[in-house]
């Protein structure tokens, strides 16, 4: 299957939507917050194939009927690494491989990953993202206090 990932189009979306919300997709703001949920209208927006795999895919119809891993950390991590059908998948990466486009995790030391963003921007060998629950558009990661992260570089299959 031919990789289908439009980094480009993925960056703008979150350029669009960073600082408001899609009323598309359900606000998961008060509801353990939004930052997956954002992400992956991102990713979204790149490849435009959702992976409707019962349980285990990766898709959003409405706030009731969407996978967890549309909306949850670990779980987004576990899809997109684990991913051999259509949609975004992922392969861990170093810091020094990031691209707009590509999907970061921040977590602190001992604790579960609590947070996902995109990463729009890398320049001068630092690293910019947009985020949902802190809202956030090209933020540097530098500036987040969770010192524990994970690179994901995206690819898709139609």
């Amino acid at each position: 299957m031919a990789s289908i990932y439009d980094r480009e189009k993925a960056v703008a979306y979150a350029k669009r939507w960073a600082l408001s919300r899609n009323q598309a997709y359900l606000d998961f703001q008060g509801l353990g917050g939004d930052c997956t949920n954002f992400v992956s209208q991102c990713l979204y927006a790149g490849c435009g194939v959702m992976n409707y795999t019962p349980v285990y895919g990766w898709y959003y119809i409405s706030g009731n009927r969407r996978t967890a891993s549309w909306t949850g950390v670990p779980y987004l991590y576990h899809f997109l690494t684990g991913n051999e059908k259509e949609g975004p998948y992922a392969r861990e990466i170093a810091p020094d491989q990031a691209r707009p486009g590509d999907v970061v995790q921040l977590g602190a030391r001992g604790q579960p990953f609590t947070h996902t963003a995109l990463i729009v921007d890398v320049r001068s060998g630092e690293i910019f993202v947009a985020a949902h629950t802190l809202d956030a558009w090209n933020r540097p990661l530098s500036s987040y206090p969770q010192v524990i992260r994970r690179f994901l570089g995206i690819e898709a299959r139609g």
